[in-house]
């Protein structure tokens, strides 16, 4: 028998995922937020009320828990770095794969360069929540996110066009 628990990381686990990439460029610092933010949503799903959908509610969760994993982080002196284990030069990797990776990581370096809040909101709306689902994650009126939304995809666009 599976708890409710398991049910929702088996059902937004991939998402969870998601957000610790967006938020940690190093595999290692991903995993450990992805658990950070998994103890987060177990802790907290008690205290769900269905006044959002579980995927806003749990989103919120994961941002927070994120956004204070980044400031911890940001605070502590540099240490060894981890090798990455997200070598793309892996020989069973065709060169369309290699080529879709490479695209993804310019992306997420892209969007892990952007200010906390556009980087929320980027990242939400990459997942397909509505401007209404975001504000409520965000705490901001529906039409902030428009803006701020806009102005994150014309960095974007900008670092991008740069990286070539």
């Amino acid at each position: 028998m599976t708890s409710d628990f398991e049910k929702t990381l088996i059902e937004y686990g991939p998402l969870l995922s998601r957000v610790a990439s967006s938020y940690e460029a190093n595999h290692h610092l991903q995993q450990e937020l992805f658990q950070e933010i998994s103890l987060a949503v177990w802790q907290s799903l008690k205290g769900f009320k269905g006044n959002a959908s579980i995927k806003t509610y749990i989103l919120r969760v994961a941002h927070n828990r994120a956004v204070n994993h980044v400031a911890y982080h940001a605070k502590q002196p540099k240490k060894e770095q981890y090798a990455d284990e997200n070598d793309i030069s892996a020989p069973h990797l065709t060169e369309k794969k290699i080529a879709q990776s490479q695209q993804v990581n310019q992306l997420l370096r892209a969007i892990r360069s952007l200010p906390l809040q556009s980087r929320q909101i980027v990242t939400m709306s990459l997942e397909g929540l509505s401007y209404q689902e975001i504000s409520q994650v965000c705490g901001i009126q529906s039409s902030n996110v428009g803006a701020i939304l806009s102005r994150a995809k014309k960095s974007l666009s900008e670092i991008l066009e740069n990286d070539q």
